[in-house]
């Protein structure tokens, strides 16, 4: 069977791993420098995916108030112990794998897009034994600052690294679908990811409630095309 898109990209909290639980500890680990209370992990997940600064803003918003003095001291200690820990609980998402093997044995070029640090994506999927089926990987300061999704840039950037055709990108969050949007392709939201509300708002053109879905989704929305 034709594939139905040349590339298919993907976010990668809440998208392609679930790594909930190591985020939910390095956030309380940064948090109890400060002697504020924990976060379950029920309340880390929303703020996953505008990166590790804005999940720890959050995190301190929600654990007493945002202070612009402990954030600068705790953002890096976060950051440390994160690194350390990264693939701590971290796993892929029911379904995941085979998805993977039968997009790649149509000729799909895979992809990732996150707003996580490229070394920091690069090490997590090293360590959950993903790197290598993945042509191009783009962090959230790969292309500079500023420009991580929503923008544009990182989506055409992806693009561009894995030799140009048809594209889409998958997601759970509104940087996710808006990042595919400016960039001009179809969004695919993943209602099993770290949502901050209802699936619906995020206006994706497409949405899969199992990676079982993926493949027909795909084929569908190529058909509109």
């Amino acid at each position: 069977m034709a594939r139905a898109f040349d590339i298919v990209g993907f976010d990668l909290d809440g998208t392609l791993l679930d790594t909930s639980a190591s985020l939910t500890r390095a956030v309380n680990y940064a948090l109890a420098q400060a002697n504020r209370p924990p976060l379950h992990i029920d309340e880390v997940r929303p703020m996953i995916g505008g990166g590790a600064k804005r999940t720890l803003e959050q995190g301190l918003e929600r654990s007493g108030g945002y202070d612009p003095e402990d954030m600068k001291r705790l953002y890096p200690l976060l950051l440390d112990f994160y690194r350390d820990n990264i693939s701590d609980g971290s796993v892929p998402y029911a379904g995941l794998l085979d998805a993977l093997d039968r997009l790649q044995a149509d000729g799909v070029r895979l992809t990732i897009v996150t707003n996580k640090f490229e070394s920091f994506a690069l090490k997590l999927l090293d360590e959950t034994g993903l790197l290598g089926r993945f042509a191009v990987v783009i962090g959230g300061d790969t292309m500079g600052k500023g420009n991580a999704k929503p923008s544009a840039m990182p989506i055409r950037e992806m693009i561009v690294r894995a030799g140009g055709g048809s594209a889409v990108f998958l997601g759970d969050s509104i940087y996710d679908m808006l990042a595919a949007r400016n960039a001009g392709i179809p969004s695919i939201a993943v209602s099993f990811g770290f949502l901050a509300g209802p699936v619906e708002e995020l206006a994706a053109d497409a949405v899969i409630d199992r990676y079982d879905e993926l493949i027909p989704t795909l084929a569908t929305l190529a058909a509109r095309s």
